[in-house]
């Protein structure tokens, strides 16, 4: 009995156990041990040169805009040089950790000298929906309308900062210069629209104008393939880019060409990489031709319908491998507008983009004797700034051109653009023709000549636009994308699909002074086809001091054209096939000597690939999404018959 009992409280306590666990152990308590780091620490920046204010701007709708204020220690009444930017604004003024102001800036986007020289006070901004800005992000976000149904834009938010800034910043004198390169040069464009009093000059470089018809995203209608690089770093995220690590742009071959050709198209390859979570990119694939989404928001025609109040100079780079179009396009669409001479100015350089602010005494290749660059800091920029932003700046004497002449290495101060030469030389207008036996020429064919020269084009194997293995666009690193527009054409002369027309050696300077227009009747006996011509300065055989140079072929003016645009570009229509039909197109202004003993060539192909996505040869509605049995209807012919440049001039003295 007592063994039953037992056996029965045995059981008992094991299974009320649970619900009388023994206390826990309390924890160790160990002495207060307080920690290195200051809950705020101060830097001592007592010896600087400079002070750094980060602040949040207000604007109208709310937002707060991430803005970095540097003023020169023991600045009184000093003008401010302001750039507002995607590429980030803590980046862009920390290009190293220094206590003077000349280190901290020397950089992208910071034309150092004429800052840390001239006493200015250094603004630079995010914009809204980028980096450390609040708000919502739109690629070259359109002016309130039709195309950007909220309040806010550039224009506004560039007002908006203004008018904190000479509010808040006691060191300034009220006056404001706005300037950029590229992206942040369309901006100073947008600051034009509706300007702020106190907003005195904008200085636009390289600036991002009409992306459809000759800046990032198309060229007359073929489409810049490698920027999609750019557009994924851009807009994936917040913080990816230029200043950001975030989604970078990633590749599976060591070479551009066979990425590109891998996918088909771009359309493909867009899907590849996410693309259609963008939302640019979705715009972009959906608006392949010229229409109002394009229209309406190129600068060029925005500002020929605005007063011009403000003082503008438009800096343009004459190798400017990713904006070659916008500046020259606003030059002509606002110099009209300057009755009295005082409002626009133009400077032309021997520049890549942005090479202005960077040592500009060489570029690849070609050596300018003299630093470009520089010259166009002390001389150009610095006095023209300073006599609109300071009181007591001496009277300056920039005048309303400054051209730097390739070919001869000479900066000109003239009136006006185009304009041949300097003032007292005389020049004559002239034509320059492909004749047979692939001879250029400044006479026409004579009748009965033979006027066909004929290539097979096969999109299975596109013209490569620089020599393989093709670099990705980028700087730095060892990659030379800013230099292809001065590589030599060497190669590409001696494929078979390309045509190469040659000149006589020449007696006598001959200058392209303004845009060369292009007349190319050709025929083809596919339904669509792109057209390259290249101007190209070939170098006599040798050349004493240089030997690189010798024979060199040098692409002085080229672009492409997108056959389908040929009668509109807004609706692209089949190419008839095999009638020879005009195509007629603008090339890049040029401001460039031929010297006597080097040749012109003019080349002539159908595909410069990846840098323009391929063209099926078939007509297709839509290029971005051309399927691998489009392009695979065999070689094409392309019968090339009278064409011609013209506004070339024979320069004589001067």
């Amino acid at each position: 009995m007592r063994e039953i009992v037992s056996r029965v409280l045995v059981i008992l306590s094991f299974i009320s156990a649970p619900f009388f666990a023994a206390p826990a152990r309390s924890q160790p308590q160990y002495p207060n041990y307080p920690s290195e780091t200051p809950d705020h620490f101060q830097p001592a920046t007592a010896s600087f040169d400079y002070g750094r204010r980060v602040v949040m701007i207000p604007m109208r709708d709310g937002v707060k805009l991430h803005t970095v204020i540097l003023v020169p220690k023991g600045a009184k009444n000093a003008p401010i040089l302001f750039t507002r930017t995607p590429y980030d604004a803590d980046t862009l003024t920390e290009n190293s950790h220094s206590s003077h102001l000349a280190s901290t800036l020397w950089g992208y986007d910071n034309a150092t000298e004429v800052i840390v020289e001239g006493g200015y006070i250094r603004v630079v901004q995010d914009i809204r929906g980028r980096h450390n800005s609040e708000g919502d992000y739109v690629m070259n976000r359109p002016l309130h309308g039709a195309l950007n149904p909220t309040p806010v834009d550039h224009s506004t938010d560039t007002y908006d900062t203004i008018d904190w800034l000479v509010k808040n910043v006691p060191e300034t004198n009220g006056r404001v210069g706005v300037l950029g390169i590229s992206y942040d040069g369309f901006l100073p464009l947008m600051a034009l629209v509706n300007p702020h009093p106190a907003l005195k000059v904008s200085v636009p470089m390289n600036p991002m104008v009409d992306g459809w018809m000759g800046d990032d995203w198309f060229h007359n209608g073929a489409f810049r393939e490698q920027n999609m690089s750019y557009i994924y770093e851009q807009e994936a995220t917040r913080n990816s880019g230029f200043g950001g690590n975030e989604a970078r742009w990633w590749t599976d071959h060591f070479d551009d060409y066979d990425v590109f050709m891998q996918s088909v198209s771009a359309g493909q390859l867009g899907k590849l990489h996410g693309m259609e979570q963008l939302g640019f990119w979705n715009k972009l694939v959906a608006h392949p031709s010229y229409d109002e989404f394009w229209r309406d928001q190129a600068m060029d025609k925005i500002l020929a319908a605005q007063p011009l109040k403000v003082p503008v100079m438009l800096v343009h780079s004459l190798w400017d491998q990713e904006d070659i179009y916008g500046a020259m396009a606003v030059y002509k669409a606002i110099k009209p507008k300057d009755t009295n001479k005082d409002k626009v100015f133009l400077v032309m350089g021997p520049w890549h983009h942005g090479q202005e602010i960077e040592d500009g005494s060489t570029l690849a290749a070609l050596d300018f004797k003299s630093d470009t660059g520089l010259y166009f800091r002390q001389h150009i920029l610095r006095p023209f700034l300073d006599h609109y932003l300071k009181d007591d700046a001496p009277a300056s004497d920039v005048p309303p051109v400054s051209a730097f002449d390739t070919g001869t290495n000479e900066w000109h101060k003239l009136q006006s653009w185009p304009s041949g030469c300097a003032e007292g030389c005389s020049i004559k207008p002239t034509h320059v023709y492909l004749n047979p036996g692939f001879k250029l020429s400044f006479s026409a064919p004579k009748p009965g000549d033979s006027q066909l020269d004929e290539y097979v084009s096969d999109p299975a194997k596109p013209v490569p636009y620089r020599k393989r293995p093709i670099q990705p666009m980028g700087y730095g690193n060892g990659l030379t994308w800013s230099e292809w527009l001065v590589d030599d054409q060497r190669e590409a002369s001696g494929r078979t699909d390309v045509l190469s027309f040659t000149s006589d050696v020449l007696t006598k300077p001959v200058k392209i002074s303004g845009q060369p227009v292009v007349n190319l009747v050709a025929s083809t006996s596919g339904t669509d086809s792109d057209w390259v011509v290249k101007v190209i300065d070939v170098y006599p055989d040798e050349v004493a001091g240089d030997k690189q140079m010798g024979g060199y072929q040098l692409m002085v003016s080229a672009d492409i054209f997108r056959g389908r645009y040929r009668e509109s570009m807004e609706n692209p229509k089949p190419i008839e096939s095999g009638k020879p039909l005009l195509y007629k197109w603008s090339l890049p202004t040029a401001n460039h000597v031929f010297l006597p003993g080097h040749r012109i060539m003019v080349q002539v192909q159908s595909s410069w690939f990846p840098l323009y996505d391929r063209n099926p040869q078939t007509f297709v509605p839509n290029i971005f999404w051309a399927k691998p049995e489009d392009y695979g209807g065999g070689p094409y012919l392309r019968n090339c018959r009278t064409c011609g440049l013209s506004n070339f001039k024979s320069h004589h003295g001067g």
